[in-house]
């Protein structure tokens, strides 16, 4: 009876010395690119329309819809919605530093104005927050195109002058309900 008692005791140590080692040597797990992706949201901008001024007077209006693809985990940590956070820098940007010139529409370029929107919400939120820009719509309509299209009461209105050609971005799914 001590024997079967010895034998199962050699076993069980040899078992759990087995297992020590094994754990011991092996390597740890590497993370492959899609674990290590970054989680992103898309944060749907409100429509905005933002008036041109010149010597004191309303020019015209940009009439925008942008959108932002951020971190998720970061974006939590935020306290302002960021909703208010893009419009505070299309204010900036448009009104501001006047980045479009609308004598020449065609020398805009979409892509420095993406960037500059992400880099001054990132420095402005203190990380890297934003991780991609999504121009919607970014159309100007002049005052005077406001007033013929009003004198025309809604019958063969003239569309605004589009600025940048905009990405379709779909509104996140509503979470199923149980």
């Amino acid at each position: 009876m001590i024997k079967v008692l010895l034998i199962g005791l050699w076993v069980c140590i040899a078992t759990i010395g087995g297992v020590y080692v094994s754990a011991q040597m092996s390597k740890a797990p590497v993370a492959t690119e899609a674990e290590a992706a970054v989680v992103t949201t898309i944060v749907r901008g409100n429509p905005v329309s933002l008036p041109v001024i010149n010597n004191g007077a309303v020019q015209g209006y940009f009439l925008g819809r942008i959108s932002l693809s951020v971190d998720s985990m970061k974006s939590k940590h935020v306290q302002l919605p960021m909703e208010v956070v893009l419009t505070d820098q299309l204010f900036s940007l448009l009104m501001g530093e006047k980045m479009i010139d609308l004598k020449s529409v065609g020398t805009f370029d979409p892509e420095a104005f993406r960037m500059k929107i992400k880099d001054g919400i990132n420095a402005k939120l203190g990380d890297t927050v934003v991780a991609n820009v999504l121009i919607e719509q970014l159309d100007y309509m002049s005052k005077e195109t406001i007033d013929t299209n009003t004198a025309r009461r809604g019958s063969n209105p003239i569309p605004a002058q589009k600025i940048v050609e905009g990405v379709k971005v779909e509104a996140p799914a509503a979470a199923p309900a149980h």
